[in-house]
């Protein structure tokens, strides 16, 4: 092995945060963190920290009005200060790929008809970043609409599996991300069974493939599950007082 490429895999199959290959890194979530958004949520994966927030539904000028439907619109970008390098303010091609991709998986949920000739604007904002930001991204997107109250079909849950040093592990950190072989970020909606986000950067064999969105799929029901008990405890929260 190279010895600019660290060792992903420890001799006793502990990953390098000591995780075994199925584990997901602490997770934590809350909505209703921004006082002036219709909704919010703040997601962290490990070390990996975003926030969103959900403005709308609203009116749209007339340009961009669709007459059918409401016009969801996505913004994911990454805080200056989210990585260990300082990012420039301006948007990259990335964040306006990723913005793109997770519209097109929350539009797969979201019943846009219900609101023809509105806008629903969805912003993500990554403030630390160790991996998993288009995932955790999502998570918390969905979260923030939910908050809002916008109707869907299902919460989606988003999270990335990888290989590295030959074997499929769940929720990539930076360091796996960066020297793994393969990186599969998957947006699930776990109560309908759909997949609605699923993209592969590096080459896995058709086995492998079969493996890690099985394992994607079972990471994100406990994502699932933890999305659906955060809004629960909100809405405890709402009786009880």
């Amino acid at each position: 092995m190279s010895e600019s490429r660290p060792r992903l895999i420890r001799e006793d199959g502990l990953r390098v945060d000591g995780r075994k290959p199925e584990d997901l890194r602490p997770i934590r979530m809350e909505v209703e963190v921004l006082k002036n958004a219709n909704g919010s949520a703040l997601v962290e994966y490990g070390g990996t920290k975003v926030i969103a927030a959900v403005y709308g539904p609203r009116e749209t000028p007339k340009a961009v009005q669709l007459p059918d439907r409401a016009v969801l619109r996505v913004r994911y970008h990454m805080a200056p200060f989210s990585t260990s390098e300082h990012k420039s303010p301006a948007p990259t091609r990335r964040e306006i790929e990723l913005s793109k991709v997770i519209r097109e998986a929350l539009e797969a949920v979201v019943f846009t008809d219900q609101f023809p000739r509105a806008s629903i604007d969805v912003f993500i904002e990554v403030l630390q970043a160790d991996g998993g930001t288009r995932t955790a991204g999502l998570t918390a997107a969905s979260l923030a609409l939910a908050d809002a109250g916008i109707p869907m079909r299902d919460l989606v849950a988003g999270v990335a599996v990888g290989k590295v040093d030959g074997v499929i592990v769940l929720d990539i950190n930076e360091l796996e991300d960066e020297y793994g072989e393969a990186d599969m970020p998957l947006g699930y909606a776990a109560g309908i069974g759909e997949i609605v986000l699923l993209q592969l950067n590096g080459v896995l064999t058709p086995e492998e493939f079969k493996k890690a969105v099985e394992l994607g799929k079972r990471g994100a029901e406990r994502i699932y599950a933890q999305m659906k008990e955060t809004l629960h405890k909100k809405y405890l929260a709402v009786l009880e007082s």
